[in-house]
């Protein structure tokens, strides 16, 4: 037994030696060839960028601007509803023609579409009862005055027949108005009606198809026809930046797809009652329309303030737009550049941009941020 003990032992220190006698030399083989361990440690903040060679990218010094503060709110194009005319159906009925259509600009007493309706022939039938009984009644007042004038009936009966003529006469003449009201003609008798636009304008709403029902001056109407040469612009003031908008000041209208275009519109309401959810307020702008706004364009509106303060300016090509908001590249002192965002204002000569936010005179940043950029994502 003791011999079996023994050659296990001998045998562990054998396998010990061997393997210590391996990892030195792994160790040497290492140290022969110069491998060391690296330990990288990568810039966590994401807005900073190492370029290599940041020499390539001249740098610019931002100016300094005094203007009064500007309030840039985005806005939607609306009819104004003054301006705006419902055309409903005059008779109950189906459509069995439409004659203009959703966007059409219409002229005053074009034909708009045409309804067959039952009421219309009932007017028509009541109409032709009417003026047949008229005509019966006039015969009997015209015989009873002949017969009067003889001496061969009493002055009642002959009254009695005047009256029956002057009620035959009230009657025809309401069912003539009943014609009229329902948009028919009593001289051509139809159960169709036709519907005329009763303004110019241009039809910003359709709510009948072909073969529809309608019912008469009952909501909702056909068509809704608006005078676009005059337009709201309705935008949304945050409830902290009110204090800046004032009802009869003017401000810039900007369009998007017009980008060399300024209007003026004057400030013509500001709406009571605020948005609970996201905190603004309706604002309301009147503004002349030479024809480039279309009702649902989104513009931007710049209200401008009273007292005037400093901002920075720099090129534009030293302002990135990305993901709807804008950034300038500043150099950090360890040879970095730091992505800041900024707010950027209005155009300036020479191609320069005023920075209303996020930047200060005297900050430099580097002149073209879209050269970099594309250079940092390389």
């Amino acid at each position: 037994m003791n011999r079996f003990l023994l050659m296990e032992a001998t045998l562990c220190m054998a396998v010990s030696l061997l393997v210590t006698g391996c990892e030195k030399k792994a160790t040497a083989q290492q140290e022969s060839v110069g491998m060391v361990t690296a330990s990288v440690q990568p810039d966590m903040d994401s807005n900073n960028f190492r370029v290599d060679k940041p020499d390539r990218f001249p740098l610019v010094t931002a100016g300094e601007y005094i203007a009064a503060p500007e309030l840039n709110v985005t806005g939607v194009v609306n009819p104004d509803v003054s301006l705006q005319v419902p055309v409903p159906s005059l008779a109950t009925g189906r459509i069995v023609e439409i004659d203009a259509r959703l966007g059409d600009m219409v002229k005053k007493g074009q034909l708009l579409f045409k309804v067959r309706s039952t009421d219309v022939s009932g007017a028509f039938s009541d109409y032709r009862q009417a003026v047949k009984n008229e005509q019966l009644t006039k015969i009997q007042l015209d015989r009873a005055n002949i017969l009067f004038d003889h001496g061969a009936i009493p002055k009642s009966t002959q009254e009695i027949a005047q009256n029956a003529e002057d009620n035959a006469l009230i009657v025809l003449e309401t069912a003539k108005e009943h014609l009229h009201v329902l948009g028919a003609d009593p001289d051509h008798p139809t159960g169709i009606v036709e519907v005329f636009a009763p303004v110019a304008g241009t039809i910003t709403d359709q709510q009948i198809t072909d073969q529809s029902g309608v019912q008469a001056l009952t909501p909702p109407n056909p068509f809704t026809i608006s005078d676009l040469s005059r337009v709201w612009v309705i935008c949304d003031v945050w409830e902290n930046n009110l204090a800046q908008v004032h009802v009869g000041e003017y401000a810039d209208i900007h369009l998007v797809a017009y980008p060399d275009r300024v209007l003026k519109a004057r400030i013509s309401n500001i709406l009571p009652i605020m948005d609970p959810n996201i905190r603004t307020a309706k604002v309301r702008l009147q503004v002349e329309n030479p024809g480039l706004m279309r009702v649902g364009l989104f513009v931007t509106a710049t209200f401008h303030g009273q007292s005037k303060e400093k901002y920075a300016t720099v090129p534009a090509t030293a302002i990135l737009h990305l993901h709807d908001r804008e950034w300038v590249y500043a150099p950090l002192p360890n040879g970095a550049f730091r992505r800041q965002e900024v707010v950027a204002g209005s155009m300036l000569a020479g191609n320069l941009q005023a920075v209303t936010s996020g930047l200060q005179p005297g900050d430099r940043v580097v002149a073209s941020a879209l050269v970099f950029q594309n250079t940092a994502e390389q």
